[in-house]
């Protein structure tokens, strides 16, 4: 492993200039927090990394980083790269783009989505200059690690120019339901998802994200996924969560730290015997902050027994001040704050203690310690690392109200988890909370902390590097597998010095694509021409295998001197011949199949029944991915329980669940057929599951080919069915390259 290169929309740092004096500050954020912890462990974590890079967009001139920045950014234990961006283009990507369009977009606020073109043209633009000012640098065994929504077209950018790059992708915001998605442009959310495919993991916090976007992949590009995995254009690329986690000891090791514990002395001596509710958030709408100030109100109004009892500290981060609306939204609060005060604050007491300001590490740990109560109650967030700090700084005590639309809520189950929008259910929330006994804040505390010390930000990243690096394994054994020009040049060679071959190709997703409807799966002009150019050579015996049934290939391929296979060989006819049954049963055993299958078509939109003489199949190709691959699932144990000790036979086929009679197959029909010619040259082209019983059987006998990705027994692989043709058009052309002829076992 080489260098760890993380990419962010801006540098971990930002520039303070007093005078003559320069300081590098901290940047706030969770992936500062995180990655920065990460880095300073690194050497520990993972020797094997040979050197650490951030690169991201510089808030200060070019001039600053050459006579103020660049000395003082060599102190840190990683290395900076700055991106250098015009002030107008820059406000056109970040504030227009990114905060305007994806930000409110991709949290559920679509109605504050502005669709302005410019904005996407900047984007665009910014995106390209972090891509010509990496492309140079970049090592074959490096690691790039992209994050976040401000970059979501960088990974297709770099791809293209590096095609053996190693490129992970994290989005630390939601990914949002397609019907969400889908109100971005055309064009926008095409490139969007296309620039974040060019990564080879894309990561995501939770598990509904990662539906989210495999649902938008599955609309917009046509792409289908298994196991979270995908085959995209020449790569295999997998989506799954990560739920970023934090410095778990940074925070709880601060319990005794001396500054930290004089701090939070002073704040409970302020504030006497008083109970602490604490807030600390970010200035933004995502943030529920007037949702929050309502709840708080109803509870003042609601217990009264509470009144002079508690105190509410509400702590804001600046954040985008620049953006009216940040600084409209941040008059409202101050405004609700001030008329809250002003309804419930006697001569002694004052129920909001409001600040706006950054705050520094030990004096939120002080704050986090001394608060009974911790209020975390975002309208929407990807994760929410004030929840987790506030967990892993407790002394054993205090209790933590968290909205359910957090993506830490999936962790923090032990929370009280409230909708933010319920105002009646924050304020119950809070009076549960401030009464809550200290044994039962324990428990739930240690129950949580144990769960963030188990997966804190080091594990995070580590999971994260190590599945990078598992897909670009499993990229480079289909790279061996993979069919190139050297090997169907070989394949050809032998076919032009043959004289008695025989071919065996399935039918759908193989000789023609698959079709929403099977009857309209008939075979287009070039599949004819090819068939009949094939079988008009007197050395060829060109045999379609397929799953259709006796009536479909004898309309669609009867007319032509070729050996069909029906029903996977349940009924056959020799070129020449008539048709034969391999099985004579009666058909009851349909019924009670039958009216299985119709429960599940009833279950799942878009499913239907295709019912032939020895099969009965359940199609789900037209469903909903997630929906289809479920009851695909319920189906298979379904049925598998009920055909136990008799001679039927459950397959699950490709986006097909399919029953039938036991005893014949594709891998045993075919190597009948091939028992009998005897050929000297056997091409086996296949897509499904079917298939494998043909490659299995003529192992050492043919050439195997496995049309799309995936564990085959087949010798190769194609990755899509478009490619089937030119492949065999090839067969009667020239040979473009001489190579010495090999022996199967050799190839």
């Amino acid at each position: 492993m080489g260098r760890l290169i993380i990419i962010s929309n801006r540098l971990p740092f930002s520039l303070d200039k007093e005078g003559d004096k320069v300081n590098l500050r901290q940047s706030s954020g969770g992936l500062v927090s995180a990655i920065k912890s990460y880095f300073e462990n690194a050497s520990a974590q993972r020797p094997e990394i040979t050197g650490k890079m951030w690169v991201g967009v510089a808030d200060f001139p070019q001039e600053d980083w050459d006579q103020l920045v660049a000395a003082k950014a060599a102190e840190q234990d990683f290395g900076i790269l700055p991106v250098f961006v015009d002030k107008e283009l820059y406000d056109n990507y970040y504030n227009g783009f990114s905060n305007s369009v994806l930000w409110p977009l991709f949290h559920y606020f679509n109605s504050l989505a502005n669709y302005e073109s410019q904005f996407f043209d900047a984007y665009v633009q910014v995106n390209q200059l972090f891509a010509e000012k990496l492309i140079p640098l970049l090592e074959p065994d490096d690691q790039v690690w992209i994050h976040d929504y401000q970059l979501m077209i960088l990974p297709h950018l770099l791809r293209a120019k590096k095609p053996d790059a190693t490129i992970g992708f994290f989005l630390h915001i939601p990914f949002p339901s397609y019907e969400i998605f889908r109100l971005l442009p055309t064009e926008w959310k095409k490139i969007l998802l296309q620039g974040v495919m060019g990564a080879d993991l894309i990561g995501f916090h939770t598990y509904d994200y990662v539906q989210h976007f495999l649902h938008s992949v599955k609309m917009l590009l046509g792409v289908d996924s298994y196991f979270h995995n995908l085959q995209y254009q020449d790569r295999l690329v997998r989506i799954d969560l990560f739920p970023i986690g934090i410095d778990y000891n940074k925070f709880h090791q601060t319990v005794a730290d001396p500054e930290v514990e004089e701090l939070r002395n002073n704040i409970q001596a302020n504030f006497g015997d008083k109970k602490i509710i604490f807030s600390v958030d970010r200035l933004d709408y995502t943030k529920g902050l007037m949702h929050r100030l309502s709840g708080f109100e109803y509870f003042l109004d609601r217990y009264p027994e509470w009144k002079e009892k508690m105190v509410f500290i509400l702590n804001i981060v600046p954040s985008r001040d620049t953006i009216p609306a940040y600084n409209e939204r941040k008059r409202m609060i101050e405004e609700k704050i001030g008329t809250l005060n002003g309804r419930f604050s006697t001569i002694a007491w004052q129920p909001v203690i409001y600040r706006y300001t950054h705050l520094s590490f030990k004096e939120l740990i002080a704050l986090y310690q001394a608060a009974d109560v911790a209020l975390i109650t975002p309208l929407r967030d990807g994760m929410n690392l004030v929840a987790k700090e506030y967990v892993a700084s407790s002394l054993g005590k205090g209790v933590l109200i968290l909205s359910e639309l957090a993506g830490a809520a999936s962790e923090l189950s032990e929370a009280i988890l409230v909708n933010p929008t319920d105002t009646s259910d924050v304020a119950s929330s809070i009076t549960r909370a401030l009464a809550m006994p200290l044994y039962e804040q324990r428990n739930r505390i240690s129950l949580m902390q144990r769960r963030i010390q188990e997966y804190d930000v080091f594990k995070w990243v580590n999971d994260f590097i190590d599945q990078l690096a598992q897909v670009k394994q499993e990229q480079q054994k289909q790279k061996v597998k993979l069919l190139d020009d050297k090997v169907i040049t070989l394949i050809h060679k032998r076919y032009e010095r043959s004289h008695n071959r025989c071919l065996l190709l399935d039918y759908d997703g193989t000789l023609v694509p698959f079709s929403r409807i099977p009857s309209e799966a008939a075979p287009d002009n070039a599949v004819k021409e090819l068939l009949s150019r094939l079988s008009s050579d007197a050395k060829n015996h060109v045999v379609v295998i397929s799953g259709r049934d006796v009536s479909s290939l004898d309309r669609w391929l009867g007319e032509y001197n070729i050996t069909l296979v029906a029903e996977h060989g349940a009924s056959f006819k020799m070129r020449g011949e008539t048709w034969q049954q391999m099985v004579s049963v009666s058909d009851l055993w349909k019924d009670e199949i039958r009216r299985i299958m119709q429960l599940f078509v009833l279950r799942c939109a878009g499913s239907f029944i295709e019912e032939k003489t020895n099969t009965i199949a359940w199609h789900y190709r037209n469903t909903q991915t997630g929906l289809g691959f479920s009851r695909s699932r319920e189906l298979l144990n379904t049925l598998s329980q009920l055909i136990q000790n008799t001679t039927l036979q459950v397959v699950d086929g490709n986006k097909v669940v399919e029953v039938r009679i036991s005893g014949f197959d594709k891998g045993a029909t075919a190597l009948k057929i091939v028992g009998e010619m005897d050929p000297d040259f056997v091409l086996c082209i296949g897509d499904d599951t079917t298939d494998e019983d043909m490659f299995k059987a003529l192992e050492g006998e043919a050439y195997t080919i496995k049309v799309n990705n995936g564990a085959s027994a087949a010798q190769y692989t194609i990755l899509s069915q478009q490619q089937v043709l030119p492949i065999l058009n090839t067969l009667t052309s020239e040979p473009q390259v001489q190579l010495p002829e090999k022996k199967y076992a050799d190839s």
